[in-house]
């Protein structure tokens, strides 16, 4: 007999990619409509007049941060320990997750983690480096989807569910863009 998943860890695995999958949509609602303005050099200047851009601002910021504290801390972890594995610290994480195809670049991951604090702690300080923190997180938050769609399509490969995640993670793309 041979197995392609621990039996014990599939439920687990697959509650931490249905939060990924909903973090995921949330987040790229969020990133539809902030970015769908001009951000420039002013509008980062204007956030202290403009609440509700500030808002919008911290909506996408606490995403961001969720979505990648969930890739980081549960989902991979927990399709590592579904496949055997067992990694102890983040960087052995995404070490784990860069070789099997689930992270395209783990440097660019830990990196896009610096960013959290650029994003939550700079725009009251240096609307230059915000803004330039923010358009990078703009691009981060496509390699967050990628890796939440990578694992998906791994969960399908596998079986693990009864419909198809990666067509969901599609989905929930699209209804962002509309």
């Amino acid at each position: 007999m041979s197995l392609n998943y621990l039996p014990e860890h599939a439920e687990n695995a697959r509650l931490a990619l249905e939060l990924a999958l909903k973090e995921m949509g949330h987040l790229a609602y969020t990133r539809r409509t902030l970015f769908s303005q001009n951000i420039d050099l002013q509008w980062v200047k204007s956030l202290e007049q403009r609440e509700d851009l500030s808002e919008k601002i911290d909506a996408f910021v606490g995403r961001f941060s969720r979505l990648q504290d969930h890739i980081g801390e549960k989902l991979i972890p927990r399709f590592a320990a579904l496949l055997a594995e067992q990694p102890k610290s983040l960087l052995d994480v995404l070490a784990y997750a860069e070789k099997i195809g689930w992270v395209a670049n783990a440097e660019a991951f830990v990196g896009a983690r610096k960013l959290r604090n650029l994003l939550v702690h700079e725009y009251m300080a240096d609307a230059e480096l915000f803004l330039e923190a923010l358009k990078t997180a703009d691009e981060a938050t496509q390699m967050l989807m990628d890796v939440v769609g990578n694992i998906a399509r791994y969960a399908d490969a596998l079986g693990l569910s009864n419909h198809s995640k990666a067509n969901e993670v599609d989905d929930r793309l699209k209804d962002a863009k509309q």
